[in-house]
């Protein structure tokens, strides 16, 4: 199996991706990671919205697997094994549109986990001086949370919201602890520390 990551947004494909999808004599995805590869999809390629993750791990080998997140590096459909080809991630786009130096990061994930474990780690890692990029996990995880926590241990720093990355609705609010940018939507991630 190929597992082709589909990028962030539109547009984020890289060409080993294009080509996979391109050969590909059957595809596996969400609606959104079908619709992001759409252009590329050959009309006698069949094509299949995933209803049951766990049967993922049973189909045939040729399939490709299209996945949105970031396969294996942050979240997706890495972990089911085969050929990875990566999209561009949400980590890497965020870091150049706001100018970070991905060297100077920490990724923490919140998707899908203890919250409160999630801001914990978030404030041990800007403690140490690094800026923490987080895969948000909409609506639980909550900037204005994450910022009262960051000032009660006197870890005054920026908050970044990057939503829809990619898109053409694409939205980029930056604030402080003291007033944090508040999500739009649910297509978020986010950036803290002292950039």
């Amino acid at each position: 199996m190929i597992v082709v990551g589909v990028g962030c947004g539109p547009g984020m494909l890289t060409e080993q991706a294009v080509a996979a999808i391109r050969e590909a004599d059957v595809i596996y995805g969400s609606d959104r990671a079908i619709v992001r590869a759409a252009a590329h999809i050959r009309s006698t390629c069949a094509v299949h919205v995933i209803t049951d993750y766990q049967a993922l791990r049973n189909l045939p080998e040729h399939a490709v697997v299209l996945s949105t997140g970031d396969p294996p590096m942050l979240a997706g459909l890495g972990y089911l094994g085969g050929e990875v080809i990566s999209g561009i991630s949400s980590y890497q786009y965020a870091c150049a549109k706001l100018g970070v130096a991905m060297t100077t990061t920490a990724i923490v994930n919140a998707h899908a986990r203890d919250h409160e474990q999630a801001v914990r780690e978030i404030c041990f890692e800007i403690a140490r001086g690094k800026i923490v990029f987080v895969i948000a996990d909409p609506p639980g995880f909550v900037p204005s949370v994450l910022a009262d926590h960051l000032r009660a241990k006197g870890s005054a720093c920026r908050i970044a919201i990057c939503e829809k990355l990619g898109y053409p609705d694409e939205t980029i609010s930056v604030g402080d602890t003291e007033t944090p940018p508040v999500p739009q939507s649910d297509l978020f991630v986010l950036m803290a520390g002292r950039f």
